[in-house]
């Protein structure tokens, strides 16, 4: 007795489908065809072999059918996973944004500069006005806001970690659980129902050598920095070309090889030949202060000579005028009061003939005239 025959009669009489193109059915079998795309009957799927999705018929694999088989494109290993094509985006001047394309199967925070934006300097951003527009009432109140959400959030974050209301929980305190074993009676564990296990971790020995070796992971790469914009490639002139010639290295203290070195090469090497003797203007500036200097000193030291014949006349006339009075106060002392008037009218010339004699007279020294 077969399989089919054990089976109880169908209520409803159904069609039954097409059967697969690359299914053969025998000779002996009759098959009523209808139009449609479904799999052979479950005993008849010998030869069967399902490759498109409609052989599935919405539905899984065939367990009968020995062979690889993928419901919904499910394990196949020439199926792309996931789509290539990315969604258009806009920027806030509704430009189309294409940092998506540069962006993929990068971190969320990694910053890529992919804008002709990035490259200007900021100098000349600030110096656009648009920049420069002081924000309105509604933008301050909403930063201020956003400000003081913050700061708020992060003292309260330090002040809850400062005062703790429930302490953590300490990794190595014990752990208690209470079981019903599944043998029972008199004979086990004393007759008791219920068990308690207490367990704890083991203490570990600050001493004891490292059981396993730790593997510092390399860092990730960071954001890249500002593209540089260079200029477009042009054609290397020969003035160019002498320009970027670099001369060999040669030691002006080692000469291993002995080699007779010319001196234009050697200077060339040098680099005497690349730099520019250049005259600072301060000297300039130095040799003009150092003759000012010398000027002022000239004036200062005729000025203090003709300060010091200054006063070298005056205490000579100061002297002469000494010497006119002890001339006068001795002839008055020999003559008396006629004699110191005529003395007086006959002029400077007779006082000063007599500036010897009154001297002499005054220090006892020498007889007056006669």
């Amino acid at each position: 007795m077969s399989l089919l025959a054990a089976l109880p009669t169908p209520r409803h009489q159904h069609a039954a489908p097409l059967p697969h193109p690359s299914f053969q059915a025998p000779a002996s079998s009759v098959l009523t065809v209808v139009g449609g795309k479904e799999a052979p009957p479950y005993p008849r799927r010998k030869g069967f072999v399902p490759r498109r999705q409609e052989d599935f018929n919405d539905g899984g694999a065939y367990p009968e059918l020995p062979l690889l088989q993928y419901p919904l494109d499910m394990g196949r290993p020439d199926e792309q996973k996931g789509s290539k094509t990315l969604a258009v985006s806009v920027d806030i001047n509704g430009s189309v944004n294409y940092d998506a394309i540069l962006r993929q199967g990068a971190r969320a925070n990694k910053i890529i500069h992919s804008g002709h934006q990035a490259v200007v300097p900021k100098v000349d951003l600030l110096t656009n006005p648009e920049h420069l527009q002081r924000p309105d009432v509604d933008e301050e109140e909403r930063t201020a806001k956003e400000t003081m959400e913050a700061l708020t959030r992060r003292v309260n974050n330090k002040l809850s970690a400062q005062n703790p209301s429930t302490l953590p929980e300490q990794p190595g305190a014990p752990t208690y659980i209470k079981y019903t074993p599944s043998q029972q009676g008199p004979q086990y564990a004393s007759g008791a129902k219920q068990r308690i296990i207490k367990m704890q971790d083991m203490p570990v020995d600050p001493l004891e050598p490292p059981k396993f070796r730790h593997t510092k992971v390399p860092r990730g790469t960071g954001s890249p920095p500002v593209p540089v914009m260079h200029s477009p490639p042009r054609p290397v002139t020969a003035e160019d070309q002498a320009n970027w010639k670099i001369p060999p290295c040669i030691s002006n203290w080692k000469n291993a090889k002995g080699y007779t070195i010319p001196l234009d090469k050697r200077l060339a090497a040098d680099g005497r030949g690349l730099q520019e003797q250049t005259i600072s203007d301060k000297f300039a500036g130095l040799s003009e202060a150092l003759q000012v200097a010398e000027s002022k000193a000239r004036e200062a030291t005729e000025m203090r000579k003709q300060v010091a014949l200054e006063m070298a006349r005056r205490q000579k006339l100061a002297k002469d005028e000494q010497m006119r009075k002890l001339a006068l106060q001795a002839r008055m002392e020999r003559g008396g009061p006629v004699a110191a008037a005529a003395a007086g009218a006959g002029g400077g010339l007779a006082s000063r003939l007599d500036t010897g004699g009154a001297a002499a007279a005054a220090g006892g020294a020498y007889p007056g005239p006669p």
